[in-house]
């Protein structure tokens, strides 16, 4: 999803000052870590990401906004696009998963769900969904989706049929955006509009901690950027990627308890 150019402003300010951003409340009781940044790398600052992952040493990206919205496959280890491909003109692409033979590629208000060839990211079919798309990610038997709201959909990894839902707690007015299911079945969340993400255990709803991730940016990169929004475990590791909308930079991180 989006975050309008006042409320970018908004995030922006806060972000400098170290805080949460666009308006995230404080939970009490809620553990909250922070991240440790131990590498960045060039990003395309031409990228509204919607979708982040790496699978098998590829990184798997969704881009989003109308006319130029296109998913992504990239070696991770050298940077360099193996495939590219766009969607329709009037279709504002969201978040990606790769599930087995499929990667799958959400739109925001089209309800329409793209399956792509992993290698060519040639569609191969397409599926109906209600309401809006946000941010997916794959578990073993699953897929995990969020649309803006406080409840999580989970989606056959075939044939994206809806297989049941689950009502977040423990945060006032969860919002969250990109997804990532990391490898112990924790589910991360970008929450919409801020520099928060959230810790999820997706069997319960519960957010388990919340992570403060502002300041990843300098203040001369911040200008033109948007939101944070995309989160990828590095398989095999403790560490993830961290991105966002016309981030010129890719961090690798890990999240710490405070």
């Amino acid at each position: 999803m989006k975050c309008n150019r006042s409320s970018l402003a908004v995030t922006v300010l806060v972000s400098l000052l170290g805080a949460s951003g666009c308006g995230a409340a404080e939970q009490a009781g809620l553990p909250r870590w922070r991240v440790e940044v131990l590498a960045s790398s060039p990003h395309d600052p031409g990228a509204f990401t919607q979708g982040l992952e790496v699978v098998d040493g590829i990184r798997y990206e969704g881009t989003g906004m109308w006319g130029v919205s296109t998913a992504r496959a990239i070696e991770h280890d050298t940077g360099t696009e193996l495939a590219r491909v766009d969607l329709p003109e009037h279709m504002f692409g969201e978040g990606l998963t790769k599930a087995g033979d499929i990667v799958w590629q959400l739109t925001w208000k089209e309800g329409v769900a793209f399956a792509r060839d992993p290698r060519t990211l040639a569609e191969t079919g397409r599926v109906r969904y209600e309401g809006e798309g946000w941010g997916l990610c794959a578990q073993p038997d699953r897929l995990v989706m969020s649309d803006g709201t406080g409840t999580l959909t989970f989606r056959d990894p075939v044939t994206f049929a809806e297989t049941g839902s689950v009502t977040l707690t423990g945060y006032d007015d969860p919002r969250p955006n990109e997804l990532d299911c990391a490898a112990d079945g924790t589910v991360y969340a970008n929450h919409f509009p801020s520099d928060e993400i959230l810790r999820i255990d997706p069997d319960s709803g519960r957010i388990t901690a919340v992570i403060e991730a502002g300041g990843l940016l300098s203040p001369a990169e911040r200008p033109g950027t948007d939101v944070l929004n995309g989160i990828a475990q590095l398989p095999d590791t403790d560490r993830f990627l961290l991105t966002g909308k016309y981030w010129p930079r890719l961090f690798e991180v890990r999240f710490v308890r405070k």
